[in-house]
C-alpha cells in the first residue's frame, strides 16, 4: 500500500496503516460488508460512505421527527421500505450512530 500522508495540526502523519475486508455490524443489526475498509489506529471515529452503504443493497432516507432530521438506512423487500437503522444528526449536518467490527483483516506494511 503506498504511504498516504495526511496535514493535521501539529504536522504532518501517515494515519491509514492499511486496507482491507471488515463486516461491521450496527446497532439494530445490520451488517455491511465493506470490501476495502481503511484502518487506521489513530483514528477514534469513522466515516461509513453512501457507496458502501449501497454496496449492501440497502438505500438512504432523510426523515423529519420533531423537527429533527434523522438519516435512515432502509431495505425494500416486497414492495415495502423496511427502516434498518436510524442515524442521529450532529449540529454541524453529519449522521453518527455507533458499530461493532465482526471481523477484520488488516495488513500492515
Amino acid at each position: 500500500m503506498p504511504e498516504v500522508n495526511v496535514n493535521i495540526i501539529s504536522g504532518t502523519t501517515n494515519i491509514i496503516e492499511g486496507i482491507e475486508k471488515a463486516i461491521v455490524l450496527l446497532p439494530r443489526g445490520t451488517t455491511l460488508h465493506i470490501k476495502n475498509e481503511f484502518y487506521s489506529p489513530k483514528s477514534y471515529r469513522n466515516l461509513l460512505s453512501f457507496k458502501d452503504i449501497r454496496l449492501n443493497e440497502y438505500h438512504i432516507e432523510t426523515n423529519n421527527e420533531r423537527d429533527i432530521e434523522y438519516l435512515y438506512i432502509t431495505r425494500i423487500e416486497s414492495n415495502k421500505n423496511f427502516v434498518l437503522e436510524k442515524l442521529s444528526p450532529f449540529s454541524y449536518g453529519l449522521y453518527y450512530t455507533y458499530s461493532n467490527v465482526i471481523e477484520m483483516h488488516v495488513i500492515i506494511s
